[in-house]
């Protein structure tokens, strides 16, 4: 072991991939999503939890004691690198339009059908004035001093489900709830996908199968997929 290993740790080794020639892989800072982390390009492993928020005026007094007690615990223990986003967004009312406008299809009093594209006039308003949607998510990213077992992004990976487990335990007894993902990958993908992509994102959904998706594209077979990003080359980027 050398003095830097001594020092700071075995650090696991950088993610090569493929980039493409005049796409948006260049200037996008994200190498890589594997094992439910996000890669980036400068080196870090990086982890992303979405918390349901919960109304804390509407809580008792001794809810809130608990909440600021149990929360100033966590970051006693929380990584070093721990930072707090809050995405808001205006309010995605197309189910809603959709579902009132197949009542307004069916309804045969006239009089009905005025209120409900009343109804539907109004929350458009709203959505486009008003009407917001916030989103809450803890990032963390893999520091030195997080022991691993290996210098491999799978141990990298584990650790950070470690640090995970420990968030979801202490928010948990604030009443808070960090949200489940069967596919974290997808999850990660989707979300960067919103952020970076947000007029397109609002109207076109990734598939679910987009991983596979990928594979197909950049030419990799099942079981041979690494280290392969891609966007839209016709992303609207924010």
């Amino acid at each position: 072991m050398n003095l830097k290993q001594l020092l700071f740790g075995r650090q696991a080794p950088h993610v090569q991939s493929r980039q493409y020639p005049h796409s948006t892989q260049k200037w996008i800072p994200v190498q890589d999503i594997r094992d439910g982390i996000v890669i980036t390009k400068d080196g870090r492993y990086v982890k992303i939890l979405e918390v349901m928020p919960v109304n804390f005026h509407l809580k008792s007094l001794i809810e809130q004691q608990n909440i600021i007690y149990y929360f100033s615990g966590y970051l006693k223990v929380a990584p070093d690198n721990l930072q707090i986003k809050i995405i808001t967004q205006k309010a995605d009312i197309a189910g809603y339009e959709a579902r009132m406008w197949n009542f307004y299809e069916n309804e045969p009093v006239a009089s009905c059908r005025e209120m409900i594209e009343d109804n539907i006039n109004e929350v458009r308003y709203l959505a486009a004035n008003e009407a917001v949607t916030r989103r809450f998510f803890l990032v963390f990213q893999h520091e030195a001093r997080m022991k691993t077992r290996a210098a491999t992004v799978e141990a990298v990976a584990e650790r950070l489900r470690d640090e995970e487990m420990t968030a979801r335990r202490y928010l948990d007894m604030c009443g808070l709830q960090v949200r489940d993902v069967p596919y974290a990958d997808n999850f990660q993908l989707e979300l960067l996908y919103g952020l970076i992509n947000r007029r397109t994102a609002r109207n076109t959904r990734l598939p679910v199968s987009v991983f596979d998706m990928v594979g197909e594209v950049g030419g990799e077979r099942e079981g041979e997929w690494e280290n392969l990003l891609d966007w839209s080359e016709d992303s609207d980027a924010e």
